[in-house]
């Protein structure tokens, strides 16, 4: 999977045919990669590490949001932009903070033990994202390459509640589309669907969260690849006492126990010696009583091409399959 890129209606054309319509081509661009959760003794770690699929891919980057002891991180096509008036659309990473449905429909879905929780909340930040999303990606009429209730994009919350703790939820924005005519195609968003992996079921290991985005990658697990003993991580492990202690922790399902600041220098390590030079890093901790800090900040942005590279002959996107060899 890489960046969408399609030819699309602006939204006030949308009930002109297609012919006469003028066009507006759009890109969105993905944040792809991994996002490993660790929850510890009083914090919880993320890391997150970048997949170039694509020169414009962006690093999932976790963003604090109010009221300062949760973090979001956007996965999937977050960086919605119009090659025809050079202007970003959306950026659905960087703006997640201004992201909160007015209006909660009950879900039956999320643990929801009364109106006004907790998980009421994260529903909210999820709808606030869907709306968005559902704005921008009505404007899109070409067929696009998704496999079936394949998302869109991703949406994962990490946080601590008073009185309940840790928790990590994770949100997926499918879509569908419908053959209007010809080859237009209306594009709706479907309603999140959530999962919450954090607590974990009574009597399941308390250990790493990893998710990755394209939902397809094969990369391997930290938590496999520590299982499986690789040498770059039992390197790591030799090297401190403290550190291997961590492992242990981890790899017996009992990450709680684990201090802050010796899971942070392990995290810090294996993220370092499992993944490419050329991939973007972060590591960031969410306090239970400091709130959101930085380890590792994002490096800077790239700056954007002011113009579009070429396409490479045959190179597949969302839009349209890749030809068959």
């Amino acid at each position: 999977m890489v960046a969408l890129a399609f030819l699309c209606a602006p939204i006030p054309a949308l009930a002109q045919e297609p012919a006469e319509a003028s066009s507006d081509e759009v890109v969105a661009n993905l944040a792809a990669g991994r996002v490993i959760i660790l929850v510890v003794k009083q914090a919880i770690l993320i890391a997150t590490a970048e997949n170039p699929i694509e020169a414009e891919t962006h690093p999932p980057i976790p963003v604090s949001l109010p009221p300062g002891r949760r973090a979001g991180i956007m996965l999937g096509a977050v960086d919605w932009f119009s090659v025809t008036t050079q202007q970003t659309l959306v950026r659905l990473d960087r703006d997640l903070p201004q992201f909160h449905a007015r209006m909660i429909p009950q879900d039956p879905r999320l643990k929801q033990p009364q109106e006004g929780t907790e998980a009421t909340d994260i529903q909210a930040i999820g709808m606030g994202v869907f709306e968005r999303l559902h704005d921008v990606a009505a404007s899109l009429h070409n067929k696009m390459n998704f496999a079936p209730d394949e998302p869109i994009a991703e949406l994962i919350l990490a946080d601590y509640i008073e009185g309940y703790g840790p928790e990590v939820w994770q949100a997926l924005y499918p879509i569908q589309q419908d053959l209007e005519r010809g080859d237009y195609w209306n594009t709706r968003v479907l309603h999140p669907r959530y999962f919450q992996f954090w607590p974990p079921e009574k009597g399941e290991p308390r250990t790493l969260v990893e998710l990755s985005y394209p939902p397809d990658d094969k990369t391997p697990a930290l938590l496999e690849l520590l299982r499986q003993g690789d040498p770059r991580l039992q390197k790591i492990r030799e090297s401190d006492p403290k550190l291997s202690q961590v492992a242990d922790l981890i790899l017996h399902g009992q990450s709680t126990k684990a201090p802050a600041a010796d899971a942070i220098q392990f995290l810090r390590a294996a993220l370092a010696a499992t993944t490419p030079p050329n991939s973007r890093q972060t590591l960031a901790a969410v306090g239970e009583l400091t709130g959101f800090e930085w380890i590792l900040p994002p490096p800077p942005e790239r700056a954007r091409p002011t113009k579009k590279p070429p396409r490479p002959e045959g190179a597949p996107t969302l839009a349209k399959p890749p030809s068959d060899p």
